[in-house]
């Protein structure tokens, strides 16, 4: 796992040897996943047809915080599914219901549930750590919506988790990673948006990933120097669950593959958040599902995109997987994540939502950011997480792609 996004920079996870992957065999896993995913998003848009557009929508909300703690706490928890363009309370509760559920289920060595944040058993103390960061946030920067929309939620997915996995759970690194995200991210992004984005006419995710690579850079440089943090081993559990387990003694098999696939397609809708989970990838695409159901005005910022963004998004990682499979053998990783909340999505907002938009995004998100975080990771040095890579490629590749689409027939 050395090229991990949550993988400890200094003691990467011990991992059962994986042999090569099949490309059948894993095509018709991650393909099959993304069709699924495309069935959802297709019945998501006949849903919205009929909506009852009963319940909250994204305009108007970022203004209502300042005077409605009910608002408020609704764009605290919809900062936890923003890193995905979805940006919804009931995403979040999905999110989190589904990480629980998962978290359960391996403290029971429930095999089924998957691993979550990598089999370190760090949850929890990832979770505290990016939820503290999230409200140091949004309590220092809030006041700030009255404006319109600010990015407040940044820090949830980059240095405070990042540093747990690397200093080891206990309230020190909680705390450091806490306080030094939100110092450091939401500035930045604040910063970057009309220095950055704005003048080259990118969307803000540019600045915001952007953001999180240089805070991230930052923080890691920063707690080099603090005596009270020192890089430690990760005791992992000592049962791995079953999507990390190497071939049988016969060696693959198309359906172990497929299986293999399928799963970590749906993995990568919440390796961002560095829970990395099936459960809570599950939830959180449900849990989206329903805010659109019940209202298409509330889930990735009013646009009514968010069927497209959600194929893009399971179309991007699919390819991704099936492009970088042998990444994956013996136990790697590939940042096939990184386009699934960067490019893909951007590009269906950025051209409303067209075919070109959605194929082409996902493809050139799978062909540009996973090779390109991989290349910076292996220059990071010692002790700094591959989250800075990480979040570097999501700004090149979506800098790149989206000016390359434009020129495309929408």
């Amino acid at each position: 796992m050395t090229f991990s996004s949550a993988a400890t920079a200094a003691t990467p996870p011990i991992r059962k040897q994986r042999s090569e992957l099949s490309a059948a065999g894993t095509a018709l896993g991650a393909l099959g996943m993304a069709a699924a995913v495309g069935v959802f998003a297709a019945l998501l848009h006949v849903l919205s047809e009929v909506s009852p557009r009963i319940g909250p929508v994204f305009e108007g909300w970022s203004g209502s915080v300042d005077g409605s703690p009910l608002d408020a706490v609704r764009w605290f928890l919809g900062d936890m599914t923003e890193p995905l363009f979805f940006k919804s309370d009931l995403a979040a509760a999905g999110l989190l219901t589904g990480a629980v559920i998962a978290w359960w289920a391996g403290r029971r060595r429930k095999r089924w549930a998957g691993e979550l944040s990598y089999g370190t058993g760090l949850w929890p103390w990832v979770f505290a750590s990016a939820a503290l960061s999230l409200a140091l946030s949004n309590a220092a920067f809030g006041w700030m919506l009255d404006g319109g929309w600010q990015p407040t939620f940044v820090p949830f997915v980059c240095v405070a988790p990042a540093m747990v996995l690397v200093y080891g759970g206990g309230w020190w690194p909680c705390l450091t990673g806490a306080v030094l995200g939100a110092a450091t991210t939401t500035p930045l992004a604040l910063l970057l948006i009309p220095t950055v984005s704005a003048p080259l006419g990118l969307p803000a995710v540019v600045a915001n990933v952007l953001a999180m690579a240089v805070g991230s850079a930052v923080s890691f440089a920063v707690a080099r120097k603090l005596p009270w943090l020192a890089p430690r081993a990760v005791e992992l559990r000592t049962v791995e669950p079953a999507t990390q387990s190497g071939h049988p003694a016969s060696g693959p098999t198309w359906k172990s593959d497929t299986f293999w696939a399928a799963r970590r397609v749906l993995k990568d809708f919440t390796e961002t958040h560095f829970f990395a989970n099936e459960l809570a990838s599950a939830g959180v695409i449900l849990g989206v599902g329903a805010a659109f159901a019940l209202n298409p005005g509330l889930p990735s910022y009013g646009s009514n995109l968010l069927p497209g963004i959600l194929f893009a998004q399971a179309l991007t990682s699919a390819f991704g997987v099936v492009l970088w499979r042998e990444w994956f053998r013996d136990g790697g990783w590939a940042a096939t994540y990184a386009s699934v909340v960067s490019v893909a999505p951007a590009a269906v907002l950025a051209f409303n939502g067209s075919w070109t938009s959605i194929i082409g995004g996902a493809l050139l998100g799978a062909l540009v950011a996973p090779p390109v975080a991989r290349g910076i990771t292996t220059r990071l040095p010692p002790g700094y997480h591959p989250v800075i890579a990480n979040t570097a490629a999501m700004a090149i590749s979506t800098a790149v792609a989206l000016p390359v689409l434009g020129l495309l027939p929408h």
